[in-house]
C-alpha cells in the first residue's frame, strides 16, 4: 500500500514518460468485435486502424495490467470487487476500494459514484481519484513485418490460425479461424505516469511490476492456447516537470536505453525516484 492519505494534496509535479517496444513472441490476437467480420475473412479478426493496420489498443494493455496487479495482490475476492457494468446480462467486475493508499485505485483511478459490491453491499467512495497512468494505443512498426514474413502470411500483415473445438459426446469437430499479428511483430508503446504528489513516486514500482507480470502471462485472446505472449524492450524514460510545460525547462532523460523490463526495473531505484521533482 502507498503512503497516500485522504488529505494528500494533489497538483501536477510532472509526467514520467515510458517509451518502448512491445514484441510479439507468439501470434497476437486482440479482437475487433463481431461487427468487423469480413466476408471470406477470419471468424475472429484483429482490431485495425483506419488504414487497415493492426494496433494494440491502450485499453487492452491498461486493462490487462490492472487485472494482473489485482490478482497478484489477492484482490479478486467478492469482498474486493464491484460491478463496473451489469448490462444485457453481462457482468464486469473490477477491484475498487475507498482506501486512499490503494495503489491500484491510484494508478487506474477511482469512480466517486455509488457502486454495488459483488459481496452485496454498496461502496461509496468519498471522492474521485484521478488516474495516474495513461496508456496510449500502440501502432505497428511496419518494418518489423519483414519481406520474408510477408511471404508466409495469409494477409499483408496478419496470419490466420485455424482451431478446432471438439464435442465431448459426439467427437464432432467445429472449425474456427483466428486472425493474429505474427510472432516477431513490434509495436511502439507509450505509458505516461502523472506525479501529482511526492507519494506518487511509490507507484512506479507497482507499474513496473504490472509490466513484468504481463510478460509472463498473455495479452489478448487465446492466451491459454498459445497466443499473446509478449515482451517489452528498448525502454527510454523521460521526465517533464511543470517547468517543461511552462516553457522554462527542458525534458530530462532519466534512462536512455533499457533493453528489457528487468533492466528498467533495476534502474528505477531510489536515486531514480529522487529526480522526480
Amino acid at each position: 500500500m502507498s503512503s497516500h492519505t485522504a488529505t494528500t494534496k494533489l497538483g501536477l509535479i510532472g509526467k514520467l514518460l515510458f517509451d518502448g517496444e512491445l514484441i510479439c513472441e507468439t501470434g497476437l490476437h486482440i479482437g475487433a468485435g463481431k461487427g468487423s467480420l469480413d466476408l471470406g475473412g477470419a471468424d475472429n479478426p484483429v482490431v485495425k486502424d483506419a488504414f487497415g493496420r493492426p494496433y494494440v489498443p491502450g485499453s487492452s494493455l491498461r486493462g490487462r495490467i490492472r487485472s494482473l496487479l489485482e490478482q497478484a495482490a489477492g484482490l479478486v475476492g467478492p469482498e474486493d470487487l464491484v460491478y463496473l457494468s451489469r448490462r444485457r446480462g453481462q457482468e464486469v467486475r473490477i477491484h475498487q476500494s475507498d482506501d486512499p493508499g490503494d495503489e491500484i485505485c491510484l494508478l487506474f483511478g477511482r469512480n466517486p459514484g455509488r457502486m454495488e459490491r459483488v459481496a452485496g453491499d454498496a461502496l461509496e467512495p468519498s471522492a474521485a481519484t484521478p488516474a495516474r497512468l495513461t496508456v496510449y494505443d500502440a501502432p505497428l512498426d511496419l518494418e518489423s513485418i519483414t519481406p520474408q514474413m510477408r511471404e508466409n502470411l495469409d494477409d499483408e500483415l496478419t496470419e490466420v490460425k485455424s482451431e478446432n473445438a471438439i464435442d465431448r459426446i459426439t467427437a464432432q469437430s467445429s472449425a474456427r479461424t483466428l486472425e493474429r499479428v505474427p510472432a516477431g511483430a513490434r509495436f511502439r508503446v507509450r505509458f505516461v505516469l502523472d506525479i501529482l504528489c511526492p507519494e506518487d513516486r511509490e507507484l512506479v514500482a507497482a507499474f513496473l511490476q504490472g509490466l513484468r507480470l504481463l510478460e509472463d502471462d498473455a495479452l489478448g485472446g487465446g492466451g491459454s492456447r498459445g497466443s499473446g505472449r509478449v515482451r517489452f524492450a528498448k525502454w527510454r524514460v523521460a521526465w517533464r516537470n511543470r517547468g517543461y510545460y511552462a516553457g522554462t525547462e527542458g525534458e530530462q532523460t532519466l534512462i536512455e536505453k533499457a533493453e528489457s523490463t528487468a533492466d528498467l526495473q533495476a534502474a528505477a531505484g531510489p536515486e531514480f525516484l529522487e529526480k522526480l521533482v
